[in-house]
């Protein structure tokens, strides 16, 4: 009973099938063959995902704008979330933050008692519930109107959960006066309890104890299985379930108000999703500060500003891969809303663009002017800007790459491993470990580090910084090092292109970041029926 509302024939119940899982069968409801779409089956699943950092009211009330008609006022979309929240009996806690794996939330203090009974009383409003429950205890049982019992695919009984009992009794296997209802039948049809078994007769054996008159002492699962599953098929509840299904087919003219999805407008969605992803971030953000301080223009100062720039566009954006786990988790949402229908692939990447711009604006300005003027590179304004633009720019290559490592590798440890492996590849390349005319061509300087943000960066951070200087030489007496010289010769960076150049270029991988981000979005939305059809035609029997 466990994995029921889990499998594929519930989401498909839902209109909400995983687009890789394969379903086989009918769903009929009122006895007419149809696939249930939006507004008319809600599906909950064990572990719902959620974005952490919102309180209950807020999911709640984005959810709404994310789902009811463009049309509703404010108040009326606020008059629907009170209501859900006081019908669901969130009132308590609508207001704390629902907590995600570093931000501490609402814990599942409620028993599992007042739970159901809150789904029971939604079920007296005329609505069907139908939960999958796990070892419940009597109180929690006993407020169940039905129950079905499922075993191997295989109907062990379904009817009044109040009756289950009796027909235990009548087949052999009564439960004990002091034995959990609930627990009983899982014992009957789980075979995981033979060990239990085993190891109970054994006991008794060496204690000398007499055979127990429990059947379930004396009988293997399977057979107990077997005797419930044939007595259910001729008892009076199988009969009585199949005239009330006839009875329930016979209903004419009961018309069902279906959905295709969200009736929120295009824009309705984009604006939602951008105020929720802007909040999330707001609560998530974190800056990064500068170790370097004046390093004025001696001749060690050459290597102290490499290194600088070296250390800004390669390690500290490496520091914006903290931001996965928040990738990892709108990803989620956004397939459990897709699914939902809530609003479309182009929509979520550029209300997550829009909403990320101006935490990006907020992080490069804080630590990059921070950086700047503690390390005093130029005094220029115009540098100064570039400078602030070089690190907005890498900082947005590395989340849109983490974005499409998230779209690959949902999983939040591979995730990090993936993501940090192909960044230390690209900083490995960038020019600084090994110069870039030093990389063997065929392919760590062509084509890999001339797809790396990291090397454009390092070249235009080293024209916009040494160009125009002079340093001290190695040795007393000798010639200043002109910054061209140093750029040419120390670094071997050409200068046939201008500084801005090196900012297109990163520009242009951040653009091709943002296309292969909505590109593996949308193949595995198309590609998924064609795998589907080909499971069914391997499947089908010939």
């Amino acid at each position: 009973m466990g994995s029921l509302l889990s499998n594929s024939s519930y989401h498909e119940l839902n209109g909400r099938l995983s687009r890789n899982v394969v379903m086989t069968g009918s769903i009929l409801f009122n006895g007419k063959k149809k696939r249930l779409v939006y507004g008319v089956v809600a599906y909950v699943t064990q572990e719902d995902v959620l974005l952490g950092t919102l309180t209950v009211r807020e999911t709640i009330t984005y959810s709404a704008y994310l789902r009811l008609p463009s049309s509703y006022t404010r108040e009326e979309v606020r008059s629907i979330v009170e209501g859900t929240i006081n019908e669901m009996g969130l009132l308590d806690c609508a207001d704390r933050s629902i907590g995600n794996w570093h931000l501490r939330g609402i814990s599942d203090s409620a028993s599992a008692f007042f739970v159901i009974q809150t789904l029971r009383s939604i079920a007296r409003d005329g609505r069907t519930v139908i939960s999958s429950v796990h070892q419940p205890s009597s109180e929690v049982f006993a407020l169940f109107d039905d129950l079905f019992l499922l075993s191997g695919g295989e109907t062990v009984y379904f009817g009044d959960a109040k009756t289950a009992i009796d027909f235990f009794a009548e087949a052999g296997v009564p439960c004990p006066s002091r034995r959990n209802p609930s627990d009983h039948f899982l014992r009957c049809i789980n075979s995981d309890f033979d060990k239990v078994t085993a190891t109970l007769k054994g006991s008794q054996r060496i204690r000398d104890v007499p055979t127990s008159a429990d059947p379930l002492m004396n009988l293997e699962t399977a057979e107990i299985k077997a005797r419930l599953v044939e007595k259910y098929r001729r008892s009076k509840y199988a009969h009585r379930a199949k005239a009330r299904m006839q009875e329930i087919s016979a209903i004419e003219d009961h018309v069902i108000d279906m959905q295709s999805g969200s009736q929120a407008s295009w824009w309705r969605q984009l604006s939602t999703l951008l105020r929720r992803s802007s909040l999330n971030m707001s609560r998530d953000v974190v800056c990064v500060g500068t170790i370097f301080f004046h390093v004025g223009t001696g001749y060690t100062a050459i290597f102290a500003r490499a290194a600088c720039g070296a250390f800004i566009t390669g390690f500290m954006t490496f520091m914006s891969i903290g931001g996965f786990p928040s990738f990892i988790e709108e990803m989620k949402v956004f397939h459990r809303e897709r699914l939902n229908g809530y609003y479309g692939v182009l929509v979520f990447i550029i209300s997550n663009f829009l909403s990320s711009f101006p935490f990006l604006v907020a992080i490069t300005l804080s630590t990059g002017t921070i950086t700047y003027y503690l390390v005093k590179f130029r005094t220029e304004f115009s540098h100064y800007v570039y400078f602030s633009l070089n690190i907005f720019l890498c900082i947005s290559v590395i989340e849109s790459l983490m974005m499409v490592v998230a779209s690959l590798v949902p999983n939040f440890l591979m995730g990090i491993i993936t993501g940090a492996g192909i960044m230390g590849i690209l900083m490995m390349t960038a020019g600084f470990f090994r110069l870039l005319p030093d990389l063997p061509k065929p392919f760590w300087r062509y084509p890999i580090s001339f797809l790396s943000y990291g090397s454009w960066s390092i070249q235009g951070a080293y024209k916009n910084d040494f160009l125009g200087l002079e340093f001290e030489p190695m040795i007393a007496g000798e010639p200043k090092l002109s910054g061209e010289y140093v750029v040419t010769h120390t670094f071997g960076i050409p200068l046939e292109h201008s500084k801005w150049w090196d900012l297109v270029a990163i520009l242009a991988i951040l653009v091709s970041y943002r296309v292969l981000f909505f590109l593996i979005l949308k193949f595995k939305e198309s590609a998924s029926p064609l795998f589907q059809t080909l499971c069914k035609e391997n499947t089908t029997p010939s």
